[in-house]
C-alpha cells in the first residue's frame, strides 16, 4: 500500500504578520500537492494533525480546506485525518460520519469508552488497519478509561493502545499528533511548535505494535527511534529557523506485506515564497544580497556588527521591496542589542498560550518554569482543551479542575513520597503544601484551620 503522509497544515497560520493564506502561500502549496496526486496515485493520504492554526478557524481557512479535501475526493483518494492540539475536534469532525461514505475519515476525539477511529482499506496483500488518535492527554485518557492512575502521557498512550485489542499479526497504521521522544531524547524542533519545556513525551517504545507511525506535532521531518516512527513536518517554513530544513513536503510511504521493509521517502514541494536568513556585518549583507537576492522572497536579515537606525531599515525595507520580496525581520545582534528599531516581534496572536504565559513567566520571575510549574501549566490547557468552544463551564467543572491541580501539585512537590490518601489530610486524601510538620506533607489539619482563622 502506499500513501502519503502529511501534517501540521496549520491551515490560517501568520508569520510576522504576514498571512500564508492571504498571501497565497498554502493555496499554492495544495495546488502542487495536488499535481503530485495525479502524477503518483496514491491509495490514501493520511493528515496527522493541526489542520488549522486556531481551533476558530476564519471562513476563508475553511474554504482552502474544503477546497483541498474536495479535490482529493473527486480523485477518488481515501483521506484519513485527526485533530491536533490547535484544532477543535468537534468542529473538524462535524459531518463526519456522512462524510466517511465517500473515504474523507475525520477522526475529532476519542469514543466513549476511549475506542480509536478505525479505517481498513485493502491492497494485493490484504487489509491494512489504520488506527485513527487525535491529540490526547492523561486526564482526558483517565476518564475516557475510567483509570485515575494515569498521570503521564506515556502511560496514558501505552494503556490506550492496550484497549484497543490490536491484532499485532496484521499490518497496522497509526495517526496520532504527539510528542515522541527516543529514550527521553528531546528532538531538535522546527521552531514554531507549541511544546512546553519535556512536558508531554511518549517514548517511541509505546508504539511498537504499529508497523508504520504518521505523526504530527513537531515541525521538523524526521524519525523517532525507528525509521516507520516518523514526523511529516510542516510543509511549508513557519518559523526562520525551519529555513534549515532544505526538503519541506509530504512523506512517501510503501507498505508491504507484513513483515517486510517499509519504504520511506519524501517529496519535495518548493514554496511559492522562499523563506530565508542572512546574517553578516551591515556593509558584507548589502554586498552579498545585491548579487544573491532573489524575486518573491521571505527574508530575515540579522546585522552583528551595529544597531539598526531608521535609515537602515528603510534601506533594506525598499531594497526587497524592489525585488517584491517581504522583509519579514531586521534584527541587530551587536552587542546583543534589544533595542534595534527594525527588529520584528511575533505578534501575540501568532503564538500559542504555551509561549505567550511562559514568556510572560520568564519576564516576570526572570527565570524558566520548573517542571512541576510547566506541569500545572499544560494541566490547565488540557483542561481548556477538553471544554469545547462554545460550552457552558460549571462549577462542579472548576472544582474538578482545581483538585486535580491540587494533587498534582502537592505529589510533586512531596516528591511523590508519603504524600498519597492518607487518613486526617483533608477531604480528598491529598497533602495540600510542602514542608511543615505532618511527616513532610505540609500543616496537619488542625494548624491549617488556625491559619484559615477557623
Amino acid at each position: 500500500m502506499f500513501f502519503y503522509h502529511l501534517a501540521d497544515l496549520h491551515i490560517g497560520k501568520v508569520v510576522h504578520g504576514v498571512s500564508m493564506l492571504d498571501n497565497g502561500d498554502q493555496r499554492f502549496w495544495i495546488d502542487r500537492f495536488l499535481e503530485l496526486i495525479d502524477k503518483k496515485r496514491p491509495d490514501a493520504i493520511v493528515i496527522s494533525g493541526d489542520v488549522y492554526d486556531r481551533s476558530a478557524p476564519s471562513g476563508d481557512s475553511v474554504e482552502l480546506l474544503d477546497y483541498m479535501l474536495t479535490e482529493i475526493v473527486k480523485r477518488d483518494v481515501p483521506v484519513l485525518m485527526v485533530a491536533g492540539n490547535h484544532d477543535s475536534g468537534q468542529r473538524l469532525a462535524f459531518g463526519s460520519e456522512i462524510l466517511a461514505r465517500h473515504n474523507l475519515h475525520i477522526c475529532g476525539g476519542l469514543g466513549e469508552g476511549g475506542e480509536m477511529m478505525q479505517v481498513v482499506l485493502n491492497d494485493e496483500f490484504g487489509p491494512v488497519t489504520f488506527w485513527l488518535c487525535p491529540y490526547v492527554f492523561p486526564t482526558l485518557v483517565a476518564q475516557k478509561l475510567g483509570d485515575d492512575s494515569i498521570k503521564d502521557y506515556d502511560t496514558a498512550m501505552r494503556c490506550l493502545i492496550e484497549r484497543q485489542g490490536i491484532d499485532s499479526t496484521g499490518r497496522n497504521v497509526l495517526v496520532a499528533h504527539q510528542n515522541v521522544v527516543a529514550n527521553g531524547q528531546m528532538a531538535e524542533f522546527g521552531g514554531s511548535e507549541s511544546v512546553v519545556g519535556g512536558v508531554g513525551q511518549i517514548d517511541f517504545s509505546a508504539f511498537d505494535c504499529f508497523d508504520y507511525v504518521a505523526l504530527g506535532h513537531i515541525h521538523s521531518s524526521y524519525h523517532v527511534g525507528r525509521k516507520e516512527v516518523r514526523y511529516a513536518g510542516t510543509p511549508l517554513c513557519y518559523h526562520f529557523n525551519e529555513t534549515r530544513q532544505k526538503n519541506k513536503g509530504p512523506v512517501m510511504v510503501h507498505l508491504g506485506k507484513k513483515g517486510s521493509e517499509v519504504e520511506i521517502q519524501s517529496a519535495v514541494i518548493e514554496p511559492k515564497h522562499v523563506m530565508r536568513a542572512v546574517s553578516g556585518d551591515y556593509e558584507d549583507v548589502v554586498a552579498n544580497e545585491k548579487v544573491g537576492a532573489k524575486r518573491g522572497e521571505y527574508v530575515s536579515v540579522t546585522i552583528t556588527d551595529r544597531r539598526i537606525t531608521p535609515e537602515i531599515a528603510a534601506y533594506f525595507r525598499e531594497f526587497y521591496g524592489s525585488r517584491e520580496s517581504v522583509l519579514m525581520e531586521l534584527i541587530s545582534s551587536f552587542r546583543n542589542s534589544e533595542m534595534s528599531i527594525g527588529k520584528s516581534h511575533v505578534r501575540a496572536e501568532e503564538r500559542s498560550l504555551e509561549e505567550l504565559f511562559t514568556d510572560f513567566y520568564r519576564f516576570r520571575e526572570g527565570d524558566e518554569l520548573s517542571d512541576v510549574e510547566a506541569r500545572a501549566l499544560q494541566l490547565a490547557i488540557e483542561s481548556m482543551h477538553s471544554v469545547q468552544s462554545g460550552d457552558s463551564v460549571s462549577d462542579s467543572d472548576v472544582a474538578d479542575f482545581v483538585s486535580k491541580l491540587i494533587k498534582e501539585l502537592s505529589f510533586a512537590d512531596c516528591g511523590g513520597e508519603g504524600c498519597g490518601p492518607s487518613s486526617g489530610r483533608g477531604d480528598d486524601g491529598y497533602c495540600l503544601s510542602s514542608g511543615g510538620d505532618d511527616e513532610g506533607c505540609g500543616p496537619s489539619s488542625s494548624r491549617r484551620d488556625e491559619e484559615a482563622g477557623v
